[in-house]
């Protein structure tokens, strides 16, 4: 009978955290391996050490490339390819002998794990088990003390070899985060940090567990000092939040029992004024007796949020939005966040001057900018209401989506253009319809938001029949979707081409004029404007 493969988790580091299967395993086995660097001293076989017995059989898989280069034929990965293929059939004849094969794997198997490609390789014809380990994740959330998360809190596992740029916004737009493989990322997991905003919140741990542990304020922490088994990791902000609020505070906390009808939770003591790390000092942007601020966030890329709506969210007591919105906000000590579904416009808004009324000062979230289909319009229609008048309301403008799609593609609103919204919510499909012939007869440029969603279908389809009455086939079309978020993609097509079925609510349409033009770039990416000047009638 063929022996069995058993990927085993040995935990971060102190061989105490060894499971009491995996270390009944690794003694039972008759063959034991283990990964390793070219110097070949393997973690994982110095935490188990402790379980092996005499006469195993041991199997060093030394990887032939880590951080070097290489003269492979394939390069790096052709290496890597070449190590997996010859390391598994080194394994495959020992599991063809009857013997079985523990393979170590720090932390756990199947967690960024080298195990894995062992698995991949073997498993389909091998009677096989995974034994999970502790994480180092789990190590370093102990190791500081800090819980990971709580309740409906988000926790994000990234690795650190993604663009900066791509971190920002991952980070930016979760509670909870834990950044993998640093060493050399080090410094662009820092920048991604700052930009994203999350800096002061970041915690370094280095080899949790161990007797070389280490934990430090990732902003203090010298990049040249940093190794290959250490993480970035950002905490409960919850959690966070309720041990700052144990902290004497220099004034006194809102008036207890203060709960969001939307978000129900317990109301976090007001930090100090100047406190926030978004508030970049000087003048206070929100009135200290209340007020409601509308923020723009831009479409999705944190760089993109400017800084008098970066200070404003750092100065609230309270963040109220959209759920997935709320999440592009990192939450500092002391605030709140209210999140709620995205039809109900007006109650978010009642709720965010309720609470401004009540001497809280509160950050209402959007997406792009709050005056374009977005926030602002519905504060103010509310802010109407005798009730509220007391209640100072100011609106932070944010990057549009229109504006954030033709950037991708170059200056297709260069010239006079207008912005829809097809959505038939909260006005007649007969209105959209009469704006939309009324748009094309004037040959403007048409941006056109919520284009569809699951429950609005044909609505393009019956906007992109009347257009063709009024434009020709071979319009140009920019098709934007998730711009600055982690899928964005553009598509430059024409209108007659055009398929509503590739479109939905996170996509954003530019439908050009007679005059937009589409011209081939120095990369061979297509270029779009619209020329500044119109010809003579």
């Amino acid at each position: 009978m063929p022996g069995r493969l058993f990927g085993v988790g040995v935990g971060p580091g102190d061989p105490e955290l060894i499971t009491v299967k995996a270390a009944r395993l690794i003694g039972a086995a008759d063959v034991v391996a283990y990964h390793s660097a070219r110097h070949g001293r393997s973690n994982a076989r110095a935490i188990a050490e402790a379980y092996l017995r005499p006469g195993q059989v041991e199997e060093a898989l030394v990887y032939p490339v880590t951080t070097e280069t290489t003269d492979h034929p394939g390069g790096y990965q052709g290496a890597i390819d070449d190590f997996y293929a010859e390391a598994s059939g080194r394994l495959a004849a020992h599991l063809d002998a009857g013997r079985d094969v523990v393979v170590l794997a720090e932390g756990d198997p199947f967690f960024y794990g080298s195990y894995m490609h062992m698995h991949k390789r073997l498993a389909g014809r091998y009677e096989t088990e995974v034994v999970p380990g502790v994480t180092s994740v789990s190590a370093a959330s102990a190791a500081l003390g800090r819980p990971l998360m709580e309740r409906d809190e988000v926790l994000t596992i990234l690795p650190g070899t993604l663009p900066a740029a791509d971190l920002a916004a991952r980070l930016a737009g979760t509670e909870s985060a834990a950044v993998m493989k640093l060493g050399r990322t080090f410094p662009n997991v820092r920048e991604a940090l700052e930009r994203a905003g999350r800096l002061d919140d970041a915690w370094y741990v280095e080899r949790a567990t161990t007797a070389g542990e280490r934990t430090a304020p990732l902003a203090e922490v010298e990049p040249d000092s940093v190794p290959y088994f250490s993480l970035a990791l950002l905490p409960s902000p919850a959690a966070t939040a309720f041990v700052a609020a144990s902290l004497p505070s220099p004034e006194p906390a809102p008036a207890p029992g203060l709960v969001s009808p939307l978000a129900p939770g317990l109301v976090s003591p007001r930090p100090a004024r100047g406190d926030s790390p978004l508030a970049g000092g000087g003048d206070s942007l929100l009135p200290p007796t209340g007020g409601v601020a509308v923020i723009g966030l831009g479409p999705g890329d944190p760089r993109w949020l400017t800084p008098e709506a970066r200070a404003v969210i750092g100065e609230a007591d309270d963040l109220v939005g959209y759920g997935p919105y709320l999440d592009r906000v990192a939450l500092r000590a002391g605030q709140r966040r209210h999140p709620s579904d995205n039809r109900v416009e007006a109650e978010r808004a009642a709720f965010a001057l309720d609470l401004a009324k009540r001497g809280r000062r509160v950050a209402v979230v959007s997406a792009g900018d709050p005056g374009v289909f977005a926030m602002a319009a519905a504060v103010l229609e509310v802010a109407e209401d005798p009730e509220w008048k007391d209640v100072p309301v100011r609106i932070v403008p944010g990057l549009t989506a229109a504006q954030a799609v033709a950037s991708r593609v170059g200056a297709p609103l260069g010239h006079d253009f207008c912005v829809l919204s097809l959505s038939d919510r909260l006005k007649p499909w007969s209105v959209i319809e009469g704006r939309l012939v009324a748009a094309a007869s004037a040959d403007l440029v048409i941006a056109i938001y919520n284009p569809a969603s699951k429950s609005r279908t044909e609505q393009l389809v019956r906007a992109r029949a009347l257009l063709l009455e009024h434009r020709d086939p071979q319009t140009v079309v920019v098709i934007g979707r998730d711009v600055g978020g982690p899928t964005e993609s553009v598509r430059v097509t024409t209108l007659a081409d055009l398929d509503p079925a590739t479109v939905d609510m996170r996509c954003l349409l530019l439908i050009g004029s007679t005059q937009t033009r589409a011209v081939a770039g120095a990369d061979g990416s297509a270029r779009v404007y619209t020329p500044r000047t119109y010809p003579q009638l």
